[in-house]
């Protein structure tokens, strides 16, 4: 098949003063473009022909060359390159689909900032790592969104951690990104923790997390915002605090421990308190005697485990030895005692008690 326009067809045809006819132009030739049966001469002349069209001053022009040559194999890489860098509505067709844009051009798009091209190349169905990486990091939420919800985009998993990192409050990005084929599972167990009941039962359904580990992320989760809240109230605040968790059932033996490891003594005598019926007051009085019978008492008309009230018993004694100064130090120094404390004391605690305690002492350092 002969190239369908001669060198006087394009030469008459370029100085024509008509934009739409040159567009015409762009559209034939892109037509035959692909066309296996151009000889090598006849290939060479079309190609230059579109890199005179790419220069065109006539948007309408250089639209109908994007659009026609989105997914031509055989289109030189200088004008797919071009085209990418023009404006916006030139660009997001061969951004869209060209195969001729390297890894190492779309990110450079990517950088320049345009969110239509952003977007534009997160939906694209060959989106590598380093790409999706560069789309995270540089992107805003709106490509982001598109990025996640592209099942077909290679996303490492150090990209999905800083998606969550930059958007930890865009719904949009986290639905998304639950609902991506497959996930990691360290990522996984960080997006379990922030999103909805609905959300979480999705991933627990559809990615590789048992459900006990689920609840386990959740509780600590949602004990660890009311701690952090618990060290601003004031007592009959925390009284009250404690009455309605222990109401709602969530003033456990974890949530107890959890308060320890985070050396939050005030929360620990209102749940005390509340768990025995008995006046803050009183319950203060018995946490902080010094003989042996106070808190064993009180621990006791508390209805806490009694297997755990070693470890209750010897982090109260080392929160009384430890002063915190205010240092950023504080609560490590305190926990670390804590931690080589019980490990002294390992051969009277059952193993998954020993587990349990040195774990959410583990998790308070995230706090």
């Amino acid at each position: 098949m002969a190239l369908p326009l001669t060198q006087h067809d394009v030469a008459r045809l370029l100085a024509e003063p008509s934009a739409p006819a040159r567009a015409g132009v762009a559209v034939k030739l892109a037509s035959a473009f692909e066309d296996a049966t151009l000889s090598p001469t006849e290939l060479k002349l079309a190609q230059d022909i579109l890199r005179i069209l790419a220069k065109d001053v006539a948007e309408v022009v250089r639209c109908a060359l994007s659009q026609s040559l989105r997914q031509a194999k055989l289109l030189p890489h200088d004008v797919a390159l071009r085209l990418a860098n023009d404006i916006e509505d030139v660009a997001l067709p061969i951004l869209d689909s060209s195969p001729i844009l390297t890894e190492a051009d779309l990110i450079a798009v990517v950088r320049q900032g345009s969110l239509r091209k952003q977007v534009c190349i997160a939906r694209r169905p060959d989106v590598t790592e380093p790409v999706a990486e560069a789309l995270v990091t540089e992107a805003p939420e709106p490509a982001v969104v598109v990025l996640m919800g592209n099942a077909s985009a290679q996303i490492g998993a150090a990209s999905l951690g800083k998606a969550l990192d930059r958007f930890a409050n865009s719904t949009a990005v986290k639905e998304g990104m639950a609902h991506r084929p497959v996930l990691p599972v360290t990522v996984t167990e960080r997006l379990v923790a922030m999103v909805s009941d609905q959300m979480r039962e999705y991933l627990v359904a559809h990615h590789d997390l048992p459900a006990a580990q689920v609840a386990d992320i959740v509780l600590a989760t949602r004990d660890r915002v009311t701690l952090n809240l618990s060290q601003a109230s004031d007592e009959a605040e925390l009284s009250t605090l404690t009455e309605q968790m222990h109401r709602q059932g969530r003033l456990t033996v974890f949530l107890v421990w959890r308060a320890l490891s985070l050396g939050d003594m005030a929360f620990f005598e209102a749940a005390m308190a509340t768990l025995a019926k008995v006046p803050i007051q009183n319950a203060r009085i018995l946490i902080h005697d010094a003989g042996p019978s106070g808190l064993v008492s009180l621990y006791e008309k508390s209805g806490l485990p009694p297997h755990m009230f070693r470890a209750v018993r010897t982090a109260v004694d080392v929160l009384h030895e430890v002063q915190f100064d205010g240092g950023a130090r504080d609560h490590e120094r305190y926990r670390s005692r804590v931690i080589t404390r019980i490990l002294t004391q390992f051969e009277s605690f059952p193993p998954e008690d020993l587990e349990f305690m040195l774990d959410k002492l583990g998790d308070a350092l995230t706090v």
